[in-house]
């Protein structure tokens, strides 16, 4: 498989603020590639969730952002990598209802869901680095 990247970019986020940079981002690219609005809604919706986890359990982060090109088909990669505490244990917070957080328990897996592709890399005391794509 090859890809080629084009417009690459990093957006930190430290804050709530930067949250909404994420989404703000996420939806114009998607707009600019001429994602269908449900999957302009599904990726900024799943962007939202990671930024949120990025913040919220990992301490802050960044977002490396891509726009990709794979013979006739156009995507949008995001990589969602934080320093934080990581995840001892992926399979379960995957699963729908488990958090360590306040929520609902749904974020990581329906982040899966609304992906086209979907890698996480997480070790304990090492960070964790999420990676979603969703291809036109």
């Amino acid at each position: 498989m090859s890809t080629s990247m084009y417009e690459p970019g990093t957006i930190s986020i430290r804050s709530t603020a930067d949250i909404v940079l994420v989404r703000q981002t996420v939806r114009a690219c998607t707009v600019k590639l001429g994602l269908k609005l449900v999957d302009q809604t599904k990726i900024v919706t799943a962007a939202s969730e990671l930024a949120r986890n990025t913040l919220e359990h990992g301490g802050g982060g960044s977002l490396h952002l891509e726009t990709l090109e794979e013979g006739t088909r156009r995507g949008l990669r995001l990589t969602f990598i934080d320093q934080g505490p990581g995840i001892a244990n992926v399979e379960l917070a995957l699963q729908d209802g488990y958090t360590t957080g306040h929520g609902m328990g749904m974020g990581l897996g329906g982040a899966r869901r609304l992906a086209s592709e979907f890698e996480i890399d997480s070790k304990p005391g090492k960070g964790t680095r999420v990676s979603i794509t969703k291809w036109k």
